[in-house]
């Protein structure tokens, strides 16, 4: 009797562990059925969109090689038909970017997204960029107006916003000039493309005016021809046009004489200076001073009473 009870315990515990057991399988079943569903459904898009993702790659890596050899065919054809330098280095920075701008489009268009979605992202880029970069893109189009007007070159020795230079590029957004002190000055290129240019060296040729004081005791003529020997004894003086020598005005202390003497632009300062050193000295060894403003005091004299 006892036995039988016994062994009605023992199957009905096998029973429960054994539903236990069961309960397990089928939660960790059914736990292991919806994680493979979810990948499935991660996993199965990528598989179907494996091979555009595959062929857009290989495409954007053939269109990166693309875009290098046609930068250097267009780099040869501008140095083939002697564009500006500058002007050369601006349209290539351009024109890479339109052509990786073309290539994304073209790789995304190829992994399924919508044109019209890639044109409206363009858009909505475009317009925000426009108002965080609008000086910016105030400079690019400046970029474009100063290399399609040519208002200077490089190697141009001009003056732009108070600052004298030497051109040396011109890239998309800012010009770079080089100042005799061999210091770099950045310009943005709407400040230039809207300034005031002076260009020194536009000209082949340019002329040195030159003031010269001589006091109202002295011979014109004798100064005339002391400033003209100067000129013409001046290695970098022109001798077509011909240097010149006049009154320009009477000033209270002098008159002054104007000498005007032609050069090459690029001889400019070198003459300059020769000639203010050069005159003074001539005029030293002719006898012909150069007065400065002076003031008589005349006092009255003392008398002295009887």
């Amino acid at each position: 009797m006892h036995g039988d009870l016994t062994l009605e315990v023992h199957a009905a515990t096998d029973t429960t562990q054994a539903d236990s057991i069961q309960n397990v399988v089928d939660t960790v079943s059914n736990e292991v059925e919806q994680t493979t569903n979810v990948l499935s459904k991660m996993i199965q898009p990528i598989l179907e969109k494996l091979p555009s993702l595959i062929f857009a790659l290989i495409l954007f890596g053939l269109g990166m090689i693309l875009i290098r050899q046609i930068m250097r065919l267009i780099h040869r054809g501008f140095q083939r038909s002697n564009m500006d330098s500058i002007m050369a280095s601006f349209l290539r920075s351009v024109i890479r970017i339109v052509l990786y701008v073309f290539l994304i489009v073209i790789t995304m268009s190829i992994l399924g997204v919508p044109m019209d979605s890639i044109v409206a992202v363009i858009a909505s880029a475009g317009v925000a960029v426009a108002l965080a970069l609008k000086d910016s893109l105030s400079n690019l189009a400046g970029g474009f107006i100063i290399l399609f007007s040519k208002p200077l070159k490089e190697g141009d020795t001009v003056e732009i916003n108070g600052s004298k230079g030497t051109i040396e590029a011109i890239s998309i957004l800012y010009t770079r000039m080089v100042t005799p002190d061999n210091t770099t000055v950045y310009i943005p290129n709407g400040v230039v493309a809207s300034g005031k240019i002076i260009n020194y060296t536009d000209k082949e040729l340019r002329r040195v005016d030159l003031f010269f004081g001589i006091s109202y005791g002295d011979d014109i003529d004798a100064a005339r021809t002391v400033l003209l020997d100067v000129a013409h004894h001046a290695p970098e003086a022109l001798t077509e046009p011909e240097a010149q020598v006049f009154v320009s005005s009477h000033e209270e202390s002098a008159v002054a004489l104007k000498l005007q003497v032609w050069t090459k632009s690029e001889n400019y300062w070198v003459l300059y200076y020769r000639l203010l050193e050069e005159g003074k000295k001539a005029f030293d060894r002719n006898g012909i001073s150069i007065p400065y403003p002076q003031v008589e005091l005349h006092l009255p004299e003392k008398t002295t009473d009887a």
